[in-house]
C-alpha cells in the first residue's frame, strides 16, 4: 500500500463519486447498534454524501450461531485432545444434537420472531444446559425453582430470555475454548489492543493463518464491499475489544480492494492512539482520525475529491515516506446543533438479540431490547472529575442543541425506526437540557421510554425527577464512585454521599430505576475507606435509593488530572513502556500500599448479592477475605438519617 493517499474519485467536482461505508466491527453490542455509524451516516447524508452502514459485529455472531457453523465448531472441538477440553466443550460435545437443533429457534425467539417458544425454554427441557447454568443454583428458593423468586408465575418471557442468554454464553465459551481463545460476545481480542504500547501482538495475530471466526468475518466483509461498492470505508472502533476484528476487516479490504481508502476512528483511537507513531498500523488503514468524526471525515472526503491537499486534513494521522505524520489544519468542529439526525437505515433492526444477562431490573437495560441511542449534548458540562479524561475532546468540548432541535431528532428517529425507546449516552446529561427536553416532549404529547447518565447533583430535585419520569424516563445511571466524602472531594466530583442519597431517592420515588457507578483503588484509598464505602452502598440499597451498581477498579490515564498531576493525589507514576502504539493507562505507586485486588473481590461479591436483594442485613466485613478487617466508621443508619433530615428541612 502506498504511503500517500491517492485520489480514488474520478473528478474533483462531484460529491456523489465518494461512496462511504461506515462499519461497526466485532465486538460491540448484540441488542442494539453501536451509535457511531448512525451518527456519521446521518451527518454525511445531510451534506449530500452517499453513505451506507453495516454492523459486522451482529453479522458475525448471527453467522456463528447457525446449525451449519456449530457443526464446524463441533469438528474443531473433537480435534482437541481430551485433556485439553474444557467443561464447556465437553458439555457441548455431549449434547451437540440438541445444540444444533435448538440454535435457530432460540435466535428467532431472542429476535422477537417466535415469542411462544418461551414456554418450552422456560420449562427447562428445551435447551441443553452447560456450565453457565450453574449460576442459577445460587438463587434456588425453597421449592427448588431458581427463577421463580425473580420472575414469578407470569414472567415466562423474561425467564426464557435469561435461560436463552445463559445458553448463548455457554456457546461463546465453546468458541473461546475450541476456536479462538480471544473470543467473547462483547469483546474480541481485547488484550491485543488495550493499553498495548507495542503493535507486535496485534501484528503477530493479524499475520497468523485465519481461524473459523476470521474466515467468516472475511466473507462478511467481502459481501458488504460487493453490496455497497464504497470508495471510503470508516471503521469505528469504540473499545479495545473491537480493534483486532477491525484490522482483520481492513486487511481483507486492502487485499481484495486496494484502491479503497480505509479510515480508522472511534473512542479507542481517541483515548489510546493520540501519540501514535507506529507505521505498521498503516499497512492496514490509510488514515487514523481523532475526536469527533464529522470534521476530519469531511476534510478527508474533500481531499479524496481533489478539493484540498493532504496538508489540510484535520486531526488525522497518515504515513508519509515510511513515518507517521499528524496533520491538523485549524478548522472549527461542526456544532452539535448542526450534526444532523442519526439514521439507522441499512442496519437490520429486526435481527438484534434481546438478551437478559442479569436478573436485576436496572442492569438488564444494557442488553435487553433495542434502544435508539442519542446524546443530549456533546461533552460534559462539569469536566472536573480527576479520574476522567477531562483534557480530551469528548469530555472537554461542551456543546448543546436546543430542546426543539433535540426533540425534532427524536421524532425523526421514531418515524424511521418505529420504536420509541431511547438511551441518551452522554457522559453526564445536563439537568437544564434534560428539563427543557422533558417539557418539550410533554408539550408535543410524545410517548417515549428513555434513560440516561447523569451526575447525582442537587439540581435534580424531586420535582425535576417527577417531570423527567412523566416525560418517559425509566432509569438513570450516575457516578457515586468511592462513597467517601474525603475521596469525592479529592476527585472533584462535586457531590457528597448524603446529596447522592437524596437525589437517588427522588428518582426512586418517581418510579425511576437508579444505577450507581462505583470505584475502588483510587489514590490514597485505604481499607477503612473501602469498608466505609461499602457500608454506604449497602445502606443505599437498603433504603431503596439505588437498584443496581457496578464496582470497577480505578485506572489512571495519561489524559486525566491524576495522570497529568499525580503529586496532587499523593502518588507517583511509573514510566510508560516504550512503543509507538497505544498509550492510555499508566501505572502508579500509591504509598498506602492497599491490596485493592483482594478488596475488589469482596466488593464485587457484595454488589452482585445486593442487586439480587441478598445479604443486605449482613455486616459488610463478611464480604472481605481479610484476616483482620476494620469496623465501618459509618453509622448504621447514616443514609436513613440523611434522608430524614432532608424531608424535614
Amino acid at each position: 500500500m502506498s504511503d500517500r493517499l491517492t485520489l480514488h474519485a474520478a473528478s474533483p467536482d462531484s460529491q456523489a463519486q465518494v461512496r462511504v461505508l461506515s462499519v461497526i466491527p466485532p465486538m460491540t453490542q448484540l441488542n442494539t447498534p453501536y451509535p457511531s455509524t448512525a451518527y456519521l451516516t446521518g451527518f454525511l447524508r445531510s451534506r449530500g454524501i452517499a453513505s451506507q452502514q453495516v454492523d459486522l459485529a451482529l453479522g458475525l455472531v448471527l453467522h456463528l450461531l447457525t446449525p451449519e457453523c456449530l457443526k464446524q465448531v463441533q469438528l474443531l472441538a473433537l480435534a482437541l485432545p481430551e485433556d485439553k477440553r474444557s467443561a464447556s466443550v465437553n458439555a457441548f460435545l455431549d449434547h451437540f444434537p440438541r445444540y444444533q437443533q435448538s440454535i435457530s429457534p432460540t435466535i428467532a425467539f431472542l429476535q422477537g420472531r417466535d415469542a411462544t417458544l418461551c414456554h418450552r425454554i422456560a420449562g427447562r427441557g428445551f435447551l441443553p444446559e452447560g456450565p453457565r447454568f450453574a449460576s442459577l443454583d445460587a438463587f434456588d428458593d425453597e421449592s427448588g425453582d431458581a427463577l421463580g423468586w425473580a420472575f414469578g408465575a407470569l414472567g415466562q418471557q423474561d425467564r426464557a430470555r435469561h435461560l436463552a442468554t445463559l445458553y448463548l454464553n455457554d456457546i461463546a465459551d465453546v468458541l473461546r475454548d475450541a476456536v479462538d481463545t480471544r473470543f467473547e460476545f462483547v469483546r474480541y481480542g481485547e488484550s491485543l489492543a488495550g493499553s498495548q504500547s507495542s503493535f507486535d501482538a496485534l501484528a503477530d495475530a493479524l499475520a497468523a493463518p485465519p481461524n473459523l471466526i476470521d474466515t467468516l468475518l472475511q466473507q462478511l466483509t467481502l459481501q458488504a464491499m460487493q453490496q455497497h461498492q464504497p470508495t471510503l470505508v470508516l471503521l469505528s472502533v469504540p473499545f479495545p475489544g473491537a480493534v483486532y476484528a477491525a484490522l482483520r476487516i481492513a486487511q481483507t479490504i486492502k487485499l481484495h480492494h486496494p484502491d479503497v481508502t480505509v479510515c480508522l476512528g472511534g473512542g479507542y483511537v481517541n483515548t489510546e492512539l493520540r501519540s501514535l507513531s507506529e507505521p505498521r498500523l498503516f499497512d492496514f488503514v490509510d488514515v487514523v482520525t481523532l475526536d469527533a468524526g464529522e470534521r476530519p471525515v469531511l476534510s478527508l472526503i474533500e481531499h479524496l475529491q481533489g478539493q484540498r491537499s493532504q496538508q489540510r486534513l484535520v486531526r488525522s494521522f497518515v504515513r508519509v515516506d515510511g513515518a507517521v505524520k499528524y496533520i491538523n489544519w485549524a478548522e472549527p468542529d461542526v456544532a452539535f446543533d448542526d450534526v444532523g439526525t442519526p439514521t439507522w437505515d441499512g442496519l437490520p433492526l429486526h435481527k438484534y438479540l434481546s438478551l437478559l444477562d442479569m436478573l436485576n431490573p436496572m442492569h438488564r437495560l444494557w442488553s435487553d431490547g433495542r434502544w435508539n441511542k442519542l446524546t443530549v449534548a456533546h461533552g460534559c458540562y462539569w469536566k472536573k472529575c480527576s479520574f476522567c479524561d477531562v483534557s480530551l475532546d469528548y469530555i472537554s468540548r461542551y456543546d448543546t442543541a436546543t430542546a426543539t432541535t433535540l426533540v425534532d431528532r427524536i421524532e425523526r428517529v421514531i418515524e424511521e425506526t418505529g420504536q420509541t425507546g431511547f438511551h441518551f449516552v452522554d457522559e453526564a446529561a445536563p439537568p437544564k437540557a434534560l428539563k427543557a427536553m422533558a417539557e418539550e416532549i410533554l408539550r408535543r404529547q410524545l410517548q417515549l421510554t428513555w434513560w440516561g447518565n447523569i451526575r447525582f447533583e442537587k439540581t435534580f430535585t424531586p420535582d425535576l425527577c417527577e417531570l423527567l419520569a412523566e416525560s418517559g424516563c425509566i432509569a438513570m445511571s450516575g457516578g457515586l464512585e468511592v462513597a467517601s466524602d474525603r475521596l469525592l472531594t479529592l476527585m472533584q466530583k462535586g457531590v457528597t454521599v448524603a446529596q447522592v442519597a437524596r437525589v437517588t431517592q427522588g428518582f426512586a420515588r418517581a418510579g425511576v430505576l437508579v444505577h450507581a457507578y462505583l470505584m475502588y483503588g483510587f489514590p490514597t484509598q485505604t481499607v477503612q475507606d473501602t469498608v466505609d464505602a461499602l457500608e454506604y452502598v449497602r445502606q443505599l440499597f437498603e433504603n431503596g435509593c439505588i437498584h443496581s451498581g457496578f464496582f470497577h477498579r480505578f485506572a489512571c490515564t495519561v489524559h486525566s488530572p491524576v495522570g497529568m498531576n499525580p503529586s496532587a493525589y499523593g502518588v507517583s507514576l511509573l514510566p510508560l513502556p516504550a512503543g509507538g502504539f497505544a498509550q492510555n493507562d499508566v501505572g502508579f505507586i500509591d504509598p498506602t500500599g492497599t491490596d485493592h485486588d483482594l478488596l475488589g473481590r469482596g466488593l464485587k461479591k457484595a454488589i452482585y448479592n445486593y442487586m439480587h436483594g441478598v445479604g443486605l442485613e449482613e455486616d459488610v466485613r463478611s464480604w472481605f477475605d481479610l484476616s483482620t478487617c476494620p469496623k465501618p466508621k459509618v453509622a448504621r443508619h447514616a443514609i436513613q438519617q440523611a434522608l430524614t433530615n432532608n424531608s424535614t428541612s
